[in-house]
């Protein structure tokens, strides 16, 4: 098993990517071999500083880094030689297993899309973000940005992806799954939400429980809430800002804590071939080790291949 991390992506890089890939590898008994992607004196310095040990890692060295600002289409062609394309030069060539990177968000999307490709039958790929729930429970909401613009079979799909992927790496037994709607009633909502919930509740491969509202996300109701791009964005920074304040106000509670992304790591891209994770820009240690650990976890559960499976049937 080969995991590639773009060590140039993200605020904080190389540096944080370092101390991540040095506490991850503190942690495991046994561990795939890490590429670290990027400019090869600056990293073998900084793992020699942190003492990460050689056996577990090789440097792939990247002359060129995509800007957190730079057109991504425009930035992957013209420059071959960044630490995210060779990233993905890595992933589609097979000598790395799954693909890791902080950097720009939409350098990563596309470099997705244009190198592994969705998984066959995907009609679109979609990333989704953890919720941490009331109870204790964690609870995953997709679409959260990558399709503003949905029809009704994107989100029976990502109810499908969405559940493989609560099952298998989450470790909920059977998902229940919920349409995000402006009621609880068959029949609420708009155009989209309409004709996706008979979609919903005539498919055998999830276990669908009907409409949930914005006051059911951070309750039991649901453990997969599926929505378009547009509304899971809007939700997700609304979430983030509200963390950040309660930071900022230095209000502390066990609850609050869970909503630190760090804990989680890094948005996994499902329904394409290979695992790619997409770190925060201000992604420090923590949240770089949780990234390995979740690419690591989706290789050994074979998760993409599950959740291809289940779209078959």
């Amino acid at each position: 098993m080969n995991i590639g991390l773009d060590m140039m992506g993200g605020d904080f890089a190389p540096l944080e990517a370092v101390k991540g890939v040095a506490q991850y590898l503190s942690e495991q008994k046994q561990s795939p071999t890490l590429f670290l992607i990027g400019d090869q004196k600056y990293v073998e310095k900084l793992v020699k500083e942190h003492k990460v040990p050689e056996e577990h890692f090789r440097i792939i060295a990247s002359e060129e880094v995509i800007g957190m600002h730079e057109h991504p289409t425009k930035a992957l062609k013209e420059k071959q030689r960044s630490s995210i394309a060779i990233g993905f030069q890595l992933l589609a060539s097979g000598k790395i297993d799954a693909f890791i990177s902080a950097g720009n968000t939409g350098a990563m999307l596309v470099g997705t899309l244009f190198s592994i490709k969705a998984l066959e039958g995907v009609l679109r790929p979609t990333i989704s973000t953890v919720i941490p729930k009331e109870d204790g429970s964690t609870g995953i909401l997709l679409d959260v940005g990558l399709n503003v613009d949905c029809k009704p079979e994107h989100l029976n799909q990502f109810a499908v992806m969405g559940s493989v992927f609560s099952h298998l790496i989450l470790g909920i037994e059977k998902p229940k799954v919920g349409l995000m709607n402006v009621g609880q009633e068959e029949g609420k909502g708009n155009l989209l939400t309409q004709a996706a919930y008979p979609l919903l509740k005539n498919n055998k491969q999830i276990h669908f429980i009907g409409n949930v509202e914005g006051r059911d996300i951070l309750l039991e109701k649901a453990d997969v809430m599926v929505c378009d791009g547009f509304t899971g964005n809007i939700i997700l920074k609304l979430a983030e800002t509200l963390y950040e304040i309660t930071h900022r106000k230095r209000i502390q509670h066990d609850y609050l804590e869970r909503f630190n992304f760090e804990n989680y790591g890094g948005t996994p891209v499902l329904g394409v071939a290979k695992p790619v994770i997409i770190g925060h820009g201000i992604s420090k240690a923590v949240a770089f080790k949780n990234m390995i650990l979740v690419a690591q976890k989706m290789l050994e559960k074979k998760v993409l291949e599950r959740m291809k499976k289940a779209l078959e049937e």
